[in-house]
Order: C-alpha cells, then structure tokens, then sequence
C-alpha cells in the first residue's frame, strides 16, 4: 500500500497524495500549518519543490498534447469503415477516459494554486479515482490480444462486438464506483485497493504480452515474412508492454519501500513523480496508438489508411 507511515502531529497526512486541501484543515493544531494553501503541498517540500514542479508540467503536457491526441485517437476508430481490430472498442474508451482526465487539468491547477475549494476538490478525487482504474481496460487489450494469438479457435467464437460492449460496461461500472469511493472516501480508504489493482494489472499483462510475443516469434521461426495478422497483434502487444513498464513500472516497484523513506522524501519527491510518471499515460497511450497506425507512404497519422491493408481485422 502507498502509505508513509504514522502522520506527524504538525503535518497532514502523507495518504493524500493528490490534495493539499488537508494542509489547510488543521490550522488549530498546535505546530500546524496556517494560511494560504501551497502549491508544493506541504511546508516541509519548500526544501526540494521540483517534484511538483514535474507535476505541473505533466498536467499542461497532457492538456497540450494528450488531449487533442485522444480526441483524434476516438475518431479515428469510430470513423473507420473496414480494417477495424476487435481491441478498438477498448481503445476507444481508454481515449474516452484519458481525454476526460486531461481536460480536468485546468480545474485541477486552479483549485489547487487559487481556489481551494472543498466541492471542487470531490470532484478531483473522482476524477483522479477514474484515472487510477485506467489500467483495467489495458488489461482487457491484453487479454484480447492473448485469446486471440494463443486460443485462435476460441476467440474466434468470441469475436461478436457485443461481448466487448458488455465488458466496457462492467469495467466503466467499476471505474465509477471506485471514483465515487475516492471522492466520497477520500485517497486513505481506497489506496489498498488502488495498490492492489496496479499489482494484478501490471502482473497480468506483462504474462499476456510475454506469452503473445513468444507465440508470435515461435510462428514466424525460420520463415521470413510474419502474416500481416499476427504482424498486426505483435505491434499492438508491444505496445502495450512499452506503456506497462514506462508509465505503471516505476509505481509496482515502489510499493515495497514505501516505509523506508522519510516524509519530505516520499511525499516532495518520489510519490508525486511515480503519480505524474503514471498520469503521463495518458499522452503516451495515443501517441503510441497512432504512430502504429498504418500509414499511406509514411504520411501523417490523420489520414486512412489505404485499402490495400484490410486484411488485419484480429
């Protein structure tokens, strides 16, 4: 669990990684902080404030760029007349969710700098709560991916949209009961479970993605030329496993030494840094997405793909 230990009288707690409106709460306590909220959290990070400074340029990046990255990344699927994957409707609604989470930037910066207000703060709770269970429809690309590549035959009874529509449902379903729990909760009464969903996602897909690729390089061995299908689901799953151990990794690897680092380290460098790693996934999943994409001569990724390469429909 991302925890730092026992709360020190004159600080706020070190669970609420991603709001200072805690700081300001206790200004009766005796050696508690007073006045107005700081935009590195905590007194203590005056002395090493560049891990928030890290922060706040990961929220104007994915603002700037991952926003209009993942509005282009739902219309290209959504426009697509033929060569469409049976992993684009969870593609999809990863766009759909990180598009919303970078657009909450603005409100996220304000509230957190100037306003601090207490409704708004629910609000970035739930927003950061939707954000934490992001990786549940990586997981399902995935494993996607892996019946497709390992278990042919049996994907090929599971092939029918719907079957994908209704775990997009059930996934949405408990990306939005975990987002009220946080909001409602607050981070302390949900990071068990946060830690716990990270470790089974970062677990599971690097088994599918490992499994795929040995299937994958095992069926092309000694032949020169990789069928475009298989082809296909071998860009896909590496790039998965490029956003697993460049945005999740450095958060699985943390956890086991959370109780070793001292309050001002944890909380002004490390765990601020590991969450905005995290949080730049959300620019890196579309970038990815669309520079695998398949292109007319090299041209730029807005364009159709040509007709002549409809034959990668896994």
């Amino acid at each position: 669990m991302l925890t730092a230990g026992p709360t020190p009288p004159e600080r706020c707690s070190p669970l609420q990684l991603h709001s200072i409106a805690a700081c300001t709460m206790n200004c009766t306590a005796v050696g508690g902080y007073c006045g107005p909220p700081l935009w590195y959290q905590f007194p203590v990070c005056a002395e090493a404030p560049f891990g928030f400074v890290f922060y706040f340029a990961v929220k104007v990046f994915n603002l700037a760029v991952g926003t209009p990255c993942n509005v282009l990344v739902m219309w290209h699927i959504s426009s697509k007349k033929s060569d469409a994957s049976t992993s684009d409707a969870f593609i999809f609604n990863l766009a759909l969710l990180d598009a919303f989470f970078c657009l909450t930037t603005p409100l996220d910066l304000v509230n957190r700098m100037l306003l601090e207000d207490s409704h708004l703060w629910y609000f970035q709770r739930f927003a950061y709560g939707m954000k934490d269970l992001a990786p549940l429809f990586l997981v399902c690309i995935c494993l996607d991916r892996y019946i497709a590549v390992v278990f042919p035959v049996l994907f090929t009874s599971i092939r029918d949209s719907n079957v994908r529509t209704g775990v997009s449902v059930v996934v949405w379903g408990l990306i939005l009961a975990y987002g009220l729990g946080k909001c409602i909760l607050g981070d302390p009464k949900v990071n068990g479970i946060f830690s716990g969903v990270i470790l089974f996602a970062f677990a599971f897909m690097v088994f599918c993605n490992i499994s795929v690729i040995w299937v994958l390089r095992r069926s092309v061995a000694g032949k020169e030329v990789m069928h475009p299908v298989k082809k296909k689901a071998f860009k896909m799953v590496l790039m998965v496993l490029v956003i697993i151990i460049a945005t999740y990794l450095p958060t699985v690897a943390l956890m086991p030494f959370v109780s070793y680092y001292s309050f001002m380290v944890f909380n002004c460098q490390i765990s601020i840094s590991v969450y905005s790693i995290m949080d730049l996934s959300c620019s890196i999943e579309p970038l990815l997405y669309l520079t695998k994409m398949d292109h007319v001569g090299g041209s730029c990724c807005w364009q159709r793909p040509s007709k002549e390469q409809h034959d990668a429909k896994v």
